[in-house]
């Protein structure tokens, strides 16, 4: 973390002409398993990775927010009585969609001073790491110290959310703020997205000689458009038609009504979001009683619900998925939204380099970009650096 913090200290010296009071930092997210689940009030098991978006931030004696990155070549800024979410645009409606996001859960944006914010990130962009909630939850811990304003980490998983659904116009769910803030080294934050309870479940990764190993397609996705809202609105009109709040209240027992009452593509939208849900609760059972060398069949099965059923996933997360099974991964599955982004798989560690050597092969005799593949660890979430 050295040099990003030296780099994003330069880089906010550079856009300002100042130093910053301190930098901040939140890390991006592997979704362990549970996808397409946060929204529909279920659960997930997601962790925060050793890769951060770094927040260089300065107070102003006005009410500017400028904001700056290596992402961008200009500088934008607004004034904090200026910010709404139609204002916003392109990049840096995430981290100003945070501070106006504040403001909805109480800051008084017109007795806070504004702020000069840089920023810099290893979190690969469009990979399905959460990149977007990594800024938004870095973001928000810098205001939420330099303001004063005391709120919780769980608040601030709100504050993002709701900054990712009103300023980006992405409709996601809560679940990777709430991993960027409360994530803990070694560990995996098993959240209920309907009460927000959480719990911290060991991983035991490293005792058990294992490797989370991500493949990073390189197809790049938007969840601010297209399929992502597609699914959530199936998912959506299946609870309306079965007379539910939310998918969370649909249990296995239920699927064969659904079948019953549900069009094809419906129920299987259905399906997929009632198994995953058990298939989240079957993991941390397992991971608790029988450690992580016995959770590979549940996440191989997240992939084929997501593939068949959710239809989210692409040949290069396929071919990922099924090379990684076939060159001796436990267990792999596309984490993420899906429509691209990354697969992850769990390993032993001496296997990671053949499986590495087997995927960039496979990639190349298909025609595809070569993907990029790296191991991450799982990380504690955001705070003051």
């Amino acid at each position: 973390m050295t040099d990003i913090r030296d780099d994003v200290v330069a880089g906010f010296e550079s856009a300002y002409g100042r130093g910053p009071v301190g930098i901040w930092s939140a890390p991006g997210r592997v979704n362990l398993i549970g996808e397409h689940t946060d929204y529909n009030e279920g659960f997930v098991l997601p962790f925060a990775i050793n890769r951060r978006t770094v927040v260089a931030l300065g107070p102003r004696d006005d009410t500017l927010v400028r904001v700056a990155s290596e992402y961008a070549d200009e500088l934008a800024e607004i004034a904090l009585d200026q910010l709404a979410p139609e204002r916003l645009r392109d990049w840096s409606a995430y981290p100003l969609g945070v501070a106006w996001a504040l403001g909805q859960f109480g800051a008084d944006l017109a007795a806070v001073p504004g702020v000069d914010i840089y920023i810099e990130s290893t979190v690969p962009v469009g990979a399905g790491l959460s990149s977007s909630a990594a800024i938004e939850s870095a973001v928000a811990v810098a205001l939420n110290d330099v303001w004063q304003l005391g709120l919780d980490p769980q608040t601030l998983a709100r504050v993002g959310q709701l900054a990712e659904n009103k300023a980006v116009g992405a409709p996601t769910g809560i679940m990777d703020q709430s991993a960027a803030l409360l994530g803990r080294r070694d560990h995996a934050v098993f959240l209920d997205c309907r009460s927000l309870e959480s719990e911290l479940v060991d991983l035991g990764f490293a005792r058990a000689g294992l490797e989370v190993l991500i493949i990073d397609t390189g197809v790049a996705h938007d969840h601010a458009t297209g399929g992502y809202a597609e699914r959530r609105a199936s998912c959506e009109a299946g609870a309306r038609t079965l007379g539910v709040e939310s998918l969370r209240d649909v249990g296995i027992d239920d699927l064969a009504r659904a079948r019953e009452v549900l069009d094809d593509v419906t129920f299987r939208r259905v399906r997929h979001v009632v198994t995953e849900n058990q298939r989240v609760l079957d993991t941390v059972r397992v991971l608790r009683s029988q450690g992580p060398t016995a959770i590979g069949e549940l996440l191989d099965a997240s992939h084929v619900s997501m593939r068949d059923d959710f239809e989210i996933s692409v040949p290069e997360l396929d071919l990922a998925v099924e090379t990684a099974q076939a060159n001796g991964a436990i267990g792999a599955r596309m984490t993420g939204g899906g429509f691209g982004g990354a697969a992850i798989a769990l390993v032993p560690s001496e296997g990671v380099s053949r499986i590495q050597v087997a995927i960039d092969g496979a990639f190349a005799e298909h025609g595809f970009g070569q993907p990029t593949t790296f191991t991450v660890t799982a990380a504690d979430g955001a705070g003051r650096d």
